[in-house]
């Protein structure tokens, strides 16, 4: 994000804890004025979040009923093969963590590391950055 300094980075923070989806988006948005999160609290109403709006990138939970963040993960690169996604989980695993990366998700960071929240900015700011660099 190095080009643009003062651009909004519109972020969709889908997790179906309510609780932790609102502290990820306050987190972020004191850590950098220029993100805006919305958030989602399961992935249906991620998919429809995104049908109507237009997200610079995508942070989930894994662990959600229904459908899990690596399944929300592959129905988004469907429809948007470029979009910066992050799993951001509090029930991680090397196994998840090797999926996730084998898969293509663009960072993948445990919930209950002391700095998870500026590691997850770091994450967003440069997975966007580069996606701007790409021109797409």
């Amino acid at each position: 994000m190095a080009d643009s300094t003062s651009s909004t980075v519109q972020v969709l923070c889908v997790d179906d804890e309510t609780d932790s989806a609102a502290l990820t988006a306050i987190r972020l948005e004191r850590i950098d004025g220029r993100f805006a999160v919305e958030t989602a609290t399961s992935a249906r109403e991620g998919y429809e979040y995104l049908e109507e709006n237009d997200v610079d990138c995508v942070v989930s939970d894994y662990k959600m009923p229904e459908i899990d963040g690596l399944e929300f993960f592959e129905r988004v690169r469907e429809e948007h093969p470029d979009l910066p996604f992050v799993l951001f989980t509090g029930k991680g695993s090397s196994s998840v963590a090797d999926d996730a990366q084998s898969k293509g998700v663009t960072g993948y960071l445990e919930k209950n590391t002391d700095e998870r929240y500026e590691v997850l900015a770091e994450q967003i700011k440069n997975a966007v950055g580069k996606r701007q660099r790409k021109g797409t």
